[in-house]
């Protein structure tokens, strides 16, 4: 997919990688970017071709409504997400099943609502912005990783599923952005605005999966190994315990 002239709609826009994939949009020539946001009015992109748009992705709804009004989608960018750090043993059950109902449930209400839109649309793009932590977890991450893991395996699901319609399904995976979502992270951060380029760089290639930075091309060949001599690695890089 060549990005200009497209309709786009990126969830969670008011900031982060969000925010930064409605710039990138732009600055590649695309006609129309929803930026939605569970509070619109967050929102303070200084271009025309940015529509506002209420859309709460845990809230079926609002995930109705915003399909219904933006009929002309031809990107959907489902960036939206958050970070409780609740234990899966010991944590907040609630902040667990709330990691699952956005990362997972949420994301694919979305991807549900919006797939016939694409479809009408002659076939279109979905992104999934997921996590190296899609494939290993550290102490603080458990529900986060849990969720994002079933996130990264529902976007190869959807991919399989609307490959009749002509939709490309993209998995996007970093490891640390400097975002808010990762304020309390001391390691090494990529610039949050390297995401949206990689991913829009592989649309334009066609690639299914996007591997953003070094550590998480690290992540991904650790797999084939043995798990224990990786996470001893891994206590050892972010002094986990």
């Amino acid at each position: 997919m060549n990005v200009t002239d497209q309709i786009a709609l990126v969830t969670g826009a008011n900031r982060g990688i969000g925010r930064q994939f409605v710039l990138e949009l732009l600055e590649r020539g695309a006609s129309k970017v929803y930026a939605t946001a569970r509070r619109p009015e967050s929102l303070d992109f200084d271009d025309t071709r940015v529509v506002p748009l209420r859309l709460d992705i845990v809230d079926l709804e609002s995930v109705i409504a915003a399909a219904a009004t933006a009929r002309d989608v031809t990107l959907l960018v489902n960036n939206a997400g958050i970070a409780t750090g609740a234990a899966l043993v010991t944590g907040d059950l609630d902040e667990v099943h709330r990691e699952m109902d956005t990362h997972f449930w949420g994301t694919l209400d979305v991807i549900r609502e919006f797939s016939p839109v694409l479809a009408a649309n002659g076939g279109g793009a979905i992104v999934n912005v997921l996590s190296a932590l899609s494939w290993f977890a550290v102490p603080g991450t458990g529900s986060y990783s849990a969720a994002k893991a079933a996130e990264w395996n529902m976007t190869n699901g959807v991919r399989l599923e609307l490959a009749a319609q002509g939709t490309l399904v993209q998995g996007v995976l970093l490891g640390a952005a400097d975002t808010d979502i990762s304020a309390g992270y001391d390691g090494p951060k990529i610039d949050p605005r390297d995401v949206p380029r990689r991913s829009l760089d592989g649309l334009a290639a066609g690639s299914i999966e996007v591997i953003v930075d070094d550590w998480t091309a690290m992540v991904k060949a650790s797999l084939v190994g043995d798990p224990a001599v990786f996470y001893a690695q891994i206590t050892e890089l972010l002094g986990a315990s």
